[in-house]
């Protein structure tokens, strides 16, 4: 036994290494495949769309004064954030650095070992980072927010690189309300479930698992709603827009909390949602009843680390295995490789969907395609790095509040199997709020933490909303 055992830690040695040398060719080859698809793009936006378009591969510039007034401006202490002023209002958003600062792998590797965690190359870039935070703005978020301050879009709607099916861009001849898809009890006074879904996702991802699976007495008791975020399935995917942590919160207030009045909600979230929810239950502590999470992305800052850029390369670790942290190591890290992907899969997804379709033939249903494929790349891009890699110290802070100031029942939930948001984040959500219920499911990842166990989970949560909590 002790001989079989020296032999897999020998092998699992020998697979690491190996991950370890084609990960850093792979990705030293996509930093420069990144850097030559800019330019490809830039001519194309020019031919295309009569302008050049401004990336966030644009070196930072100095703040400066845009029309109306109005100034673009960066703190001098904190994470970066935008300032817009205009004759009638004072709106602050928050930004991450990880937008505009991402180190190629060869400038981030230590020459000592791969493994040294904080050299001195890393100390400088970490300097480095700071005063751009201190002085600078990039391009890209100028011509955003003065876009916003005019009143018109400089873009058209959609890009030549986004779908133009009637499905993806519905919401340009409607309510610019977000797409919200309900069940459950009319009644106004019913306590209200909000489903919040997870990166590149859609309320399918609710609608055809848990809903259809409530009981009688859970679809007379409460009001079910589950939400296309902002930017993903039928909700609007405005090219304007920052996709940032308010922006997100508020187009759920607008389209669920006000127009239905809710006064006593549940939030059930998954995986990017739970970051949403937190700030949901934060804002509105007197009426959230429960919180749910499933696979919450939370990792504890180190002391001395830069808390963004921490929280990307833990999401991304760039490494070509897993395949899941594969992708979203190059979804996180090329803006122009994660534009092309957009490109060829969601702009053509009605071709994928029927392909696939056509392969399975019906055999099972092709849901989570929906949210997979019907969301652009600015919505993606922005999301992730606004909401993911951008928000660690105000999770932190969220945690805090819902520690001591929120009466709300904590329960959270993580697929042991998941190779994209690891188990530890649910005991680091333990760690930080001790009342909540964490429970790890067996067998199960990042999706199947639902999907496949749907009448299960929609039990557990009958049980949690009903006070008897998961067991």
């Amino acid at each position: 036994m002790a001989v079989l055992d020296r032999a897999m830690a020998a092998v699992a040695c020998i697979g690491t290494a190996v991950n370890d040398v084609v990960s850093f060719v792979v990705f030293c080859f996509l930093d420069v495949l990144d850097v030559v698809l800019c330019v490809v793009y830039r001519v194309a936006d020019f031919f295309i769309e009569a302008e050049w378009k401004p990336c966030y591969c644009s070196s930072s510039r100095e703040s400066i004064a845009i029309a109306s007034g109005g100034n673009i401006l960066m703190p001098e202490q904190g994470e970066p954030k935008i300032i817009t002023l205009n004759p009638s209002k004072l709106h602050l958003d928050d930004l991450s650095d990880t937008l505009y600062a991402r180190p190629s792998l060869v400038s981030g590797v230590s020459s000592m070992t791969a493994r040294h965690c904080v050299s001195a190359g890393d100390q400088t870039r970490r300097k480095g980072l700071a005063r751009v935070s201190r002085f600078t703005v990039n391009s890209n978020i100028v011509e955003m927010i003065h876009r916003r301050m005019v009143g018109r879009a400089m873009y058209p709607i959609p890009r030549w690189s986004d779908c133009d099916c009637q499905f993806c861009n519905c919401w340009t001849s409607s309510s610019k309300t977000l797409h919200v898809k309900s069940a459950g009890s009319k009644d106004i006074a019913s306590e209200a479930v909000v489903f919040l879904h997870g990166f590149i996702s859609s309320s399918a991802f609710w609608t055809e698992t848990v809903f259809p699976n409530f009981s009688a007495a859970a679809n007379s008791r409460y009001r079910f709603f589950a939400v296309d975020l902002l930017g993903f399935g039928q909700s609007p995917k405005p090219t304007d827009s920052l996709y940032t942590l308010k922006d997100h919160v508020d187009m759920i207030e607008q389209s669920v909390l006000e127009p239905h009045k809710v006064k006593s909600l549940h939030l059930v979230a998954h995986s990017l949602g739970c970051i949403i929810a937190l700030a949901i239950a934060v804002k509105h502590p007197g009426k959230v009843k429960s919180l749910t999470l499933l696979a919450p992305p939370y990792f504890p800052v180190p002391e001395g680390e830069h808390a963004t850029q921490y929280m990307m390369r833990r999401v991304a670790p760039r490494r070509v295995w897993p395949l899941i942290g594969f992708g979203a190591s190059m979804a996180c890290w090329y803006e122009h490789i994660s534009r092309t992907i957009c490109l060829l899969i969601c702009k053509n997804h009605r071709i994928w969907e029927f392909l696939a379709k056509l392969i399975i033939r019906n055999r099972m249903r092709t849901f989570l395609m929906e949210g997979f494929f019907c969301h652009t790349h600015n919505a993606a891009w922005h999301t992730l790095h606004n909401i993911i890699c951008g928000t660690p110290a105000k999770v932190d802070a969220y945690l805090d509040a819902i520690r001591d100031r929120i009466e709300c029942e904590v329960n959270v939930f993580h697929g042991k199997n998941d190779e994209l948001i690891p188990v530890e984040c649910s005991h680091n959500v333990k760690e930080k709020v001790p009342r909540a219920c964490v429970k790890v499911i067996d067998g199960k990842d990042h999706i199947t933490i639902v999907v496949g166990r749907q009448e299960e989970f929609a039990r557990e949560l009958e049980g949690i909303w009903g006070d008897s909590g998961c067991q």
